[in-house]
């Protein structure tokens, strides 16, 4: 039984390898080489052919690049095949996508291509690429630059951030940008060393601004200063170099509505003239370059401080015109008081001096009147005529103290009633009266009479003896009389 069963063996196995022999067997080489004659004879020239490159695959050592070629249906990949661009290819391409696009070839981006087949044994099936036509990416960029706006108004949120009030003097800025970027050193120069030494404080919120990043790493970044918008008064993104090229971010979505429903105004300076990014249409204000956005916020300073300045200079000059006007009135009205104290007393001296000469005369009428009563009765009334000299003499002398107590009294009375005038003459001049407590308060640089000339929110100016005080009305109490 044991020799049967080894015979069986040997002549199962002589009849399997009988059977090997009579069977043709390829090699691996001998099937790619079929598939490849296959191919020769059938794809004979180039085709256009529509996908989307997943991946660009490009090798910076050789210049080619290797490009993962896809379809998708529902978001699902239903093909895929890969491409081959040599250097030479690539770099034609890649210009008249620059010029056409202002966008280089990249990941993600719908082609049209022209290629042909080409298949190797080593290498496998492979779509030789010869060019691509950008218009057709160009649609494919500009159908997502109108969706993201249709949304957006779709939203109702397409002006939001347009219609926010702009602060009066924007100092706080929140800066997007990168800080080796040319176009944030040249906003910087112009922002710090401007001429007119307005102050301002920045914070940067470094991000990728071009690229297939830059869109998620800017919303990132904004909503970030979302947390802090009440430290800033705007937010500024600014790219600085590239000329136009890497702009389709600024389409997405999500960074154009991020930047509409921001709480506070966004303004860009991307640093393009043409072809403006839904981003920088949502803006507050799109300054286009890094340099013109750092102008427009001086621009904002200059609005404020010119009319401040100009008020300023209508304070002061208003201010010296009440000063001379109140001087030459003070200096009319002390000349005035001079004169008419230089003719009281020129005319009460002259009234004196007519009553000592009337005085004088009639003191002499009386002694030559006397003399003669005397001479006529001196032999007679000697006696009597001493006696009567004696007492014309006590009355003369009483008659003189009278006179003269008199003339020291009407003195004394107009020296009294010529200082009471002096003082209140003083009393008068505004800086005594501003000294005793007392101010004006003008208003547009008239003095404010009646109240309701004022209203909540108007500045007021208020002289006091040492100074003026700048003042912003916050209510108004009327007294009732």
């Amino acid at each position: 039984m044991k020799f049967d069963f080894l015979a069986c063996t040997f002549i199962g196995r002589k009849y399997l390898l009988a059977i090997m022999l009579d069977r043709k067997i390829f090699t691996l080489l001998d099937v790619a080489q079929s598939v490849e004659k296959t191919l020769k004879k059938r794809y004979t020239s180039s085709f256009w052919v529509k996908a989307e490159m997943n991946k660009l695959n490009f090798y910076n050592h050789s210049g080619h690049s290797y490009p993962d070629l896809v379809e998708k249906r529902d978001g699902k990949i239903i093909a895929q095949m890969r491409g081959l661009l040599w250097k030479n290819d690539f770099l034609r391409i890649n210009k008249a996508f620059l010029d056409t696009l202002k966008e280089p070839l990249k990941d993600g981006i719908k082609i049209l291509f022209l290629a042909k087949i080409s298949y190797t044994p080593l290498y496998g099936l492979t779509l030789t690429i010869s060019d691509i036509d950008p218009s057709y990416t160009l649609g494919d960029l500009e159908k997502e630059k109108q969706e993201t706006i249709q949304k957006l108004k779709g939203q109702g949120v397409f002006q939001k951030n347009h219609n926010l009030n702009f602060p009066l003097l924007p100092q706080r800025i929140a800066v997007i940008s990168v800080e080796t970027s040319k176009g944030y050193a040249d906003f910087l120069k112009i922002i710090e060393n401007n001429p007119y030494n307005y102050k301002f404080f920045l914070h940067l919120f470094p991000a990728l601004l071009q690229g297939d990043k830059a869109a998620q790493r800017i919303s990132d970044q904004l909503k970030r200063i979302k947390k802090l918008r009440h430290h800033f008064d705007v937010v500024a993104i600014i790219r600085g170099g590239g000329g136009d090229v890497g702009l389709s971010c600024y389409n997405n979505f999500e960074l154009a509505s991020e930047i509409a429903n921001f709480p506070i105004p966004v303004i860009t300076g991307i640093g393009h003239a043409t072809n403006e990014t839904v981003s920088e249409i949502v803006a507050h204000y799109n300054g286009i370059t890094p340099s013109k956005l750092a102008q427009f916020l001086l621009q904002k300073f200059h609005d404020f401080a010119n009319p401040l300045k100009e008020a300023e200079r209508k304070l002061v000059d208003k201010s010296r015109q009440i000063l001379r006007d109140e001087k030459s009135t003070l200096l009319s009205n002390v000349k005035l008081f001079r004169s008419n104290t230089e003719n009281i007393l020129n005319l009460h001296h002259h009234k004196i001096g007519n009553l000592a000469i009337s005085l004088s005369q009639q003191s002499k009428f009386r002694f030559k009147s006397e003399i003669d009563i005397l001479n006529y009765s001196v032999l007679t009334v000697e006696r009597e005529s001493l006696s009567l000299l004696d007492h014309q003499n006590r009355s003369l002398l009483q008659l003189t103290q009278k006179l003269d107590l008199g003339s020291h009294y009407k003195i004394r009375e107009h020296s009294l009633e010529l200082s009471s005038i002096e003082k209140n003459v003083e009393n008068m001049d505004p800086r005594n009266v501003l000294k005793r407590g007392f101010s004006i308060t003008l208003h547009n640089g008239k003095a404010v009479c009646d109240l309701s000339q004022i209203e909540v929110g108007d500045e007021l100016q208020t002289l006091t003896f040492d100074g003026e005080i700048g003042s912003i009305v916050q209510g108004i109490n009327k007294t009732k009389i």
